[in-house]
């Protein structure tokens, strides 16, 4: 087990990092009455794990993960990111999001669009200083070479990594990813998040990612958060007992498979609500 990994493993067993304590969320229905799309979520993230939130389309995920962020506060319940509300965490820049539309600015090269984020967050930092960030965040997501590339001028999949090394930039100590590889291909998608593992340990960083693929929330992570509809709970949370790092051949593990079958269970479970 390398160093990076063995300091993954002692971080995760830390006090949790991320924690939402009987969280509930209510939208306004067309009738005027309130309607519960989170009812009484309870999660305790360790500090340096990965984890996955999975569940049926529409039964809250995306809504947590933005109250996770600090960009929707709960009608109950208590959320706190690094030791703080999450709005306080995400003004001390300690929060990354990475959504599934890219979003670059397609009228700015990669080199400006990893950097926009902090440019406009840190107006006291030099120009020179963002851009050698946006340069080295750029190199850590393994697009040396193409900083003066226009959107238009790349893939899905190295748009995305433009949109992760953005959210880098920033230094976060949490990264909340909403389906970033949702639109890619089958082998794309595998590529990415071989890269995103590696992505993680390299730097420790906590990381939530949202996802609708089984094999996607097995490989990556430690544990998993099976979500419910009707209203959106957490139906059920998998411990993931395969070593790192995880390679191509930990799809044919006899483990993965185990877990990917009670995934899927729990799965037709929560579409029934």
């Amino acid at each position: 087990m390398s160093s990076r990994t063995e300091a993954s493993a002692l971080a995760a067993d830390a006090a949790p990092h991320i924690e939402a304590r009987g969280v509930c969320v209510d939208f306004a229905s067309g009738r005027g009455a309130a309607l519960r799309v989170l009812d009484d979520v309870t999660l305790a993230i360790p500090r340096g794990s990965f984890v996955s939130l999975i569940g049926p389309s529409g039964c809250g995920k995306s809504t947590l993960l933005k109250v996770l962020a600090g960009l929707l506060a709960p009608v109950e319940g208590q959320v706190s990111v690094a030791g703080m509300p999450p709005a306080a965490a995400a003004r001390q820049r300690r929060i990354g999001l990475v959504f599934q539309d890219a979003t670059l600015l397609p009228w700015q090269d990669a080199l400006a669009n990893a950097g926009f984020l902090l440019r406009i967050t840190d107006r006291t930092r030099p120009a020179e200083a963002v851009r050698e960030r946006a340069r080295t965040m750029l190199g850590l997501v393994g697009l040396e070479g193409a900083e003066r590339r226009l959107p238009s001028q790349l893939s899905g999949g190295m748009r995305q990594r433009v949109a992760i090394a953005r959210a880098l930039a920033l230094d976060p100590e949490v990264l909340l990813m909403d389906e970033p590889f949702g639109a890619l291909d089958a082998i794309t998608r595998e590529a990415m998040s071989a890269f995103l593992l590696d992505l993680w340990q390299r730097t420790g960083k906590t990381i939530v990612l949202v996802t609708h693929s089984i094999d996607e929330a097995v490989f990556l992570s430690r544990e998993v958060h099976v979500m419910a509809a009707g209203p959106g709970r957490v139906l059920a949370t998998l411990q993931v007992p395969l070593g790192y790092p995880r390679t191509e051949a930990s799809y044919a593990d006899p483990v993965f498979g185990e877990i990917a079958t009670r995934l899927r269970l729990l799965l037709r479970e929560g579409h029934a609500g």
